[in-house]
């Protein structure tokens, strides 16, 4: 039996349906879906996602049975619409469409209007009896062909229907007359012929084919590829392509085309949110040629655009129940396309919307309440990751600000940076660290590389449903769109605002995606209040979370803000921070430069106070809860002066010679510190320097049992083990030093004395040192180092073309090299635990906070992950996503 590459959709059958994403792509399926529950939708037929895995395993060659199959769908197609493809009276026109399983918007390639040529027209003539629409259906059609079949620039046919506007002195297509049209298609294929060296193409199926593959093609595009990787879409995914009967919105003003989504994607609230044109095919929405309407009056506000519930009401109540039909069924916010044509209305798409952080929360939380998702389904409809946009500051409202120019809220949230006109330079820009607003006249799918390296975005044209406005929402960028108080002047890099401001390359302006305003330089920010519907969510995450969920803190005020973002105690405190603060600086280089042990002593017995004032302030942040602090790590050359202009300074303070220090400095200059005398190296060398900071801690938690009754458990991490030995002797002498305070004290404490495996022997023979250890802490940043032998600081020169040359699925910094490091910490939990079945599981290095690294953690079995603050609600979320995805 022959295999099954094509499924037809119409008159309320399909053979396809929602469930079948993978095979149809997201489009597909749900037009197939929408199909079956009656709702008005175009006859069509979808090419599966596997003729796309054919088509790039057999060098871009289509399966034997797939040209028959479309052959049967598409007289099928005929048959229902009661119209032929190619036909000269009664012609047959098709939009052929991509659609990944999953939503990337405006990535791959559209051609509208397909099977239109000097023949079919006439007959479309017949039909209609009307011209303008059917040459101004026939020139978008050449225009969108060239530019994704034929491969020419888009802005040479752009330009000449421009410059028929000009000669005809109006501002807006729809100005034009049929004549006007009839010679721009005369001119567009002239101009073909011209640029390209070979005739447009008048065969309806030479035109079909082509853009079949021109779709198929734009799987492996610049854009498609940069988006698939932004938002890790594997390539083996393919897409699938729709073809289906065009429906008109351009025949008139009983037609309209228009996106809406069910909820607002910018705030998550309940209202019916959209724009359409009247007059006009679905691209002119999105590219934000023309300025849409709102579909409905729930916002409207005095000067705005008549809205389509007044303009075409009868069809709108059509739309508003379709809405809630939609939200029902899918039990989700959807992004849906639709068209009007001669009063009929024509469903094109659904799917589910892009949102905001602010919306999914509240979206998620609304629909629980709703009683249309359980909680559980409310924790999985927020992506982990999405979190990071809602924790981080907005604009302060009692700030100064010169606002010189107002646009539409498209993405909410707050950004500042210096002005570019290219995606090109924005990305240059944010590689070498500059934070930058890419300002456009509108954007397209082209942009994506510089939409995503941008800290804002800002357009003069488009409106809500815009691309930049749906991908920077998508992306958690802020946006200001359709800012119209702005003219932007490419060649001269610059734009200019209404009040005659003229805002150059290079310049900081802040977007506050919330308003849409635009001010002139940099506004200050104030931090998030996490409440409300954050607050809820939060709390059905915690009812279904094994994990636990530490910081990694060095001072009172970062662990206090971790706390009120959820943290359940310290995973790493970095002692090695203090020893840089102004106030003992001297003291750690009067000890490093001492020649013999007395000097060293009497330096640490300066740092010892504060060091306990450093702990004892953490440990009251914290209190009830475990604080891991960890021994000094790096080597000790880091805190001496490198530059000769330093050195001789420093010699001055200190009353030493220069060469004195100079030559220290060499002393301790290593060739490969990472690996180098650092971390229980340091301690075994130089015990005193451990003892001091164990006497530290002990003396500040027993203070605080002792005055202020509290609960401590402080937990005394050794850095950099491979060897079971080395903790072994470093273990004794905390335990000696610990139990003398303590007795000191007259209090009883109980504290834990464990390590950080961070280095491939470590994991090799945790057993081992499972013997000592009373806990592990995976310190995976230097266990990737190790492991993979690259330099995290170096890495960054030839790392990203691994990732993009897919050598590396992404970078193993960001998320875990599951496969490699990943073993190792598995080997090293099960070693541990086999030794010592009570030992305590965590891992602390950044992985701790990236949502897919956290859901491995608790596959393998760790009992905690440890990030920064602002990463404490994410690694939350993704622990709960962990437990909820095992039970589906």
């Amino acid at each position: 039996m022959s295999m099954k590459y094509v499924y037809f959709f119409g008159d309320g059958k399909a053979e396809g349906k929602a469930d079948m994403k993978n095979l149809l792509g997201g489009k597909g399926a749900n037009l197939a879906e929408m199909t079956s529950i009656g709702l008005p939708v175009p006859a069509g037929f979808t090419l599966t996602t596997e003729v796309c895995t054919e088509f790039y395993k057999n060098n871009r060659q289509y399966p034997a049975e797939l040209k028959g199959q479309v052959e049967e769908k598409l007289k099928q197609v005929e048959a229902l619409m009661n119209k032929k493809f190619g036909d000269k009276k009664n012609p047959l026109l098709v939009s052929v469409r991509s659609g990944a399983r999953a939503s990337m918007p405006g990535m791959m390639d559209t051609v509208l209007n397909l099977g239109l040529n000097d023949e079919t027209v006439q007959g479309v003539i017949e039909q209609s009896g009307d011209p303008r629409f059917a040459y101004d259906s026939y020139r978008r059609f050449i225009q969108m062909y060239a530019n994704v079949v034929m491969d020419m620039d888009g802005d040479i046919l752009e330009h000449l229907l421009e410059q028929m506007k000009e000669q005809r002195g109006v501002e807006l297509d729809t100005a034009l007359s049929a004549d006007d049209l009839k010679e721009l298609v005369s001119q567009f294929k002239n101009k073909v012929k011209e640029e390209l060296g070979r005739e447009f193409p008048e065969d309806p199926q030479e035109q079909l084919w082509g853009a079949i593959g021109a779709v198929f093609g734009s799987w492996m595009n610049f854009r498609a590829i940069t988006y698939r990787r932004l938002n890790n879409i594997p390539a083996e995914w393919g897409t699938a392509v729709n073809v289906q009967s065009m429906v008109y919105g351009n025949m008139g003003d009983d037609c309209a085309t228009g996106v809406a989504f069910t909820r607002d994607p910018s705030t998550g609230e309940n209202y019916f949110y959209g724009e359409y044109l009247v007059n006009a095919q679905g691209e002119d929405v999105v590219a934000g040629i023309r300025t849409p309407q709102p579909i409905n009056k729930a916002k409207h506000k005095p000067g705005d655009l008549p809205a389509m519930e007044d303009v075409l009401p009868d069809c709108y109540a059509q739309l508003a129940k379709i809405r809630d039909i939609l939200e029902k069924h899918y039990k989700d916010m959807q992004d849906i396309e639709f068209t009007i044509e001669k009063n009929k209305l024509y469903m094109l798409q659904t799917r589910n919307g892009k949102r905001t952080a602010q919306a999914a929360v509240k979206t998620a939380v609304d629909m629980k309440n709703e009683g249309l998702i359980s909680d559980k389904e409310a924790v999985l409809r927020v992506e982990p990751a999405q979190l990071d946009q809602l924790l981080h500051p907005s604009l302060d409202p009692k700030a100064p600000k010169t606002v010189i120019a107002k646009g539409l809220p498209a993405s909410p949230g707050a950004a500042c940076g210096e002005v570019v006109f290219t995606a090109d330079e924005a990305e240059e820009a944010a590689k070498i660290g500059l934070k930058v607003i890419l300002v456009r006249v509108e954007t397209s799918p082209e942009d994506i590389h510089g939409m995503h390296a941008a800290k804002g975005i800002l357009t003069a044209r488009g409106g809500m449903t815009s691309h930049a406005a749906v991908v920077a929402r998508g992306m958690g960028k802020c946006c200001v769109a359709g800012c119209g108080d702005i003219v932007v002047n490419y060649r001269a890099q610059e734009f200019t605002a209404k009040n005659g401001v003229v805002i150059q390359k290079g310049d900081v302006i802040t977007l506050d995606g919330s308003t849409g305003e635009v001010m002139k330089g940099e506004v200050p920010t104030v931090q998030p209040e996490l409440t409300g519907d954050f607050g809820q969510l939060m709390a059905w995450v915690d009812k279904y979370r094994r994990l636990k969920v530490r910081t990694n803190a060095d001072t009172p005020k970062d662990a206090k803000v971790a706390r009120e973002f959820g943290a359940e105690g310290i995973g790493l405190c970095r002692t090695e921070h203090m020893f840089f603060e102004a106030d003992r600086i001297m003291a750690v280089r009067e000890m490093i430069l001492a020649e013999d042990l007395d000097g060293r002593k009497r330096a640490l017995t300066k740092i010892l106070p504060m060091q306990k004032g450093d702990f004892i302030g953490l440990f009251r942040e914290m209190k009830g809860l475990p604080v891991t602090i960890r021994l000094l790590d790096p080597p000790l050359h880091e805190f001496l002066p490198q530059q000769e202009a330093d050195i001789d300074e420093l010699a001055k303070v200190m009353d030493v010679t220069a060469q004195m220090l100079k030559n220290k400095v060499e002393f301790l200059h290593e060739f490969n510190p990472m690996l180098g005398h650092r971390g229980c190296r340091l301690g075994v060398t130089f015990p005193e320097i451990y003892d001091m900071q164990v006497q530290a801690i002990m003396e500040a938690a027993c203070e605080l049992i002792k005055n202020e009754g509290f609960s401590i458990i402080p937990e005394i991490m050794i850095p950099l083990v491979s060897e079971v030995k080395e903790l072994a002797i470093l273990k004794a002498n905390a335990v000696k030093i610990a139990d003398d305070v303590i007795a000191r004290y007259g209090v009883e404490v109980e504290y834990l004395i464990g390590t950080m495996i961070e280095l491939p022997r470590a994991a090799l023979t945790a057993d081992a040192i499972a013997e000592e250890a009373e806990f592990f802490s995976f310190g995976t940043n230097d266990l990737t180092q190790t492991t993979y032998g690259l330099s995290r600081d170096d890495a960054g020169k030839f790392l990203p073309f691994y990732v993009e040359g897919e050598i590396f699925p992404t970078d193993p910094f960001v998320a875990i090299d599951q496969a490699g490091v990943g073993q190792l910490v598995k080997m090293g939990c099960e070693k541990g635990r086999a030794a010592r079945p009570a030992i305590k599981l965590g891992i602390c290095g950044e992985h701790g906070g990236e949502p897919s690294s956290v859901i491995f953690c608790h596959q393998i079995g760790l009992d905690y992950v440890s990030c920064s603050p602002f990463r404490v609600p994410i690694a939350r979320l993704a622990a709960a996503h962990a437990v909820l995805k095992e039970e589906k």
